[in-house]
């Protein structure tokens, strides 16, 4: 399991893509519409073949059968790092390596992408939405390929949560990700053209 993108979440997407850029001081890339989970999105191409997405509920999408992932359906308040998604060479094999809830494979795509998500029906992830969401990428195609680079580099990633060091075990060991106790956030820290920048 590897660290692939970071999510930053808000109640319109104009709200998540400026926390982002007045966090870090560079621009996001457009992104597009997730039309299975009436999303759209906004993109930042970092270092090391990772990105970060600013991610919202799409006004113009039709009413859902189903439950958003992310848990955008009860995002409220002002824009915040909300999810840390994982690249995964199946994932099926790694839905069977941990606990209920982490969710079901669905096929998505956008544009010439194509993935597979583990989506919980709830659109909630364990400890409280804290659990890294588990991708896998189909064929050769990557967003971090896709855009220009930001100059910007992620230094590390804190996942905190009150029950971390039993989140961290779940997990395991991952390159630039450290697990503390406390209230349930994510922080991260980037390396950007305007020094060291923290992002939450």
């Amino acid at each position: 399991m590897q660290l692939d993108h970071l999510a930053v979440a808000g109640e319109n997407l104009e709200e998540a893509t400026a926390h982002i850029e007045q966090a870090l001081g560079v621009a996001l890339q457009e992104g597009g519409k997730h039309e299975a989970f009436g999303t759209h999105n906004r993109l930042l191409g970092l270092a090391d073949g990772l990105y970060l997405e600013a991610i919202a509920v799409d006004p113009d999408a039709p009413d859902l059968e189903r439950t958003r992932w992310f848990d955008l359906d009860r995002f409220q308040g002002t824009p915040r790092l909300s999810n840390w998604i994982c690249r995964v060479p199946s994932i099926a094999a790694a839905l069977d390596m941990f606990p209920d809830g982490v969710g079901q494979p669905i096929d998505l795509a956008r544009g010439a992408l194509r993935w597979q998500m583990a989506v919980p029906p709830s659109g909630r992830l364990p400890f409280d939405n804290l659990f890294p969401a588990l991708i896998q990428w189909q064929g050769d195609l990557h967003p971090a390929r896709m855009l220009q680079h930001s100059g910007c580099q992620l230094r590390r990633l804190v996942v905190m949560h009150p029950e971390g060091l039993e989140l961290a075990k779940l997990v395991g060991q991952m390159d630039r990700v450290v697990f503390d106790t406390g209230p349930a956030t994510l922080k991260a820290e980037f390396e950007t053209p305007h020094g060291l920048r923290v992002l939450e």
